[in-house]
């Protein structure tokens, strides 16, 4: 029984390390091919952390308790169903709702709040550097009310045309005393 707790234990850790190192490159060669097995549950880190809990719980009961082989077997089998219990909703599940994509439309910035980077002449363009998700991004961009804008002025997105921003100076309300 030793034998197959140690073998688990190391295919584990060779099964995690494999799918580290390899996991996008084989996901690439078989372009998704496998897909229809993608079950949230079979993710690789939680089979391997379950294999390899498996096995290193196998290899302890047996060396330092007195219990009989099936005890043995049945304790290990609940350790590795809680870690992996544990490991995909501690981590996975997380991990897969933290997603953030960095994609978007020119046209989705009308209406959006910016800063002037580069200042814009009245006639002319100049760069703005608007919040999209978690980070920021800067596009060419000209005065729709044909006015100067200077660096670090605030700015609303008016209208997108040829892929330049259209601003106008956003004109914060004061609070009335």
């Amino acid at each position: 029984m030793e034998a197959l707790y140690w073998g688990c234990l190391i295919g584990g850790v060779i099964f995690a390390i494999v799918t580290v190192v390899l996991g996008d490159i084989l996901s690439s060669a078989l372009d998704g091919l496998l897909d229809f097995l993608s079950v949230d549950f079979f993710n690789p880190v939680v089979i391997a952390g379950g294999i390899t809990v498996f096995g290193g719980t196998g290899i302890m009961l047996t060396k330092y308790t007195e219990l009989a082989a099936g005890a043995h077997v049945t304790l290990s089998v609940l350790a590795a169903i809680v870690i992996s219990i544990l490991v995909y909703f501690g981590y996975v599940k997380p991990m897969e709702n933290s997603e953030n994509s960095t994609g978007f439309s020119i046209k989705e910035l009308a209406g959006m709040i910016g800063v002037v980077t580069v200042p814009l002449p009245a006639e002319g363009f100049g760069e703005v550097m608007v919040k999209i998700g978690a980070g920021n991004t800067t596009h060419i961009a000209s005065s729709f009310d044909s006015q100067n804008l200077a660096a670090g002025v605030r700015v609303v997105v008016v209208d997108v045309v040829e892929g330049v921003l259209r601003v106008s100076e956003l004109e914060e309300r004061k609070g009335e005393d």
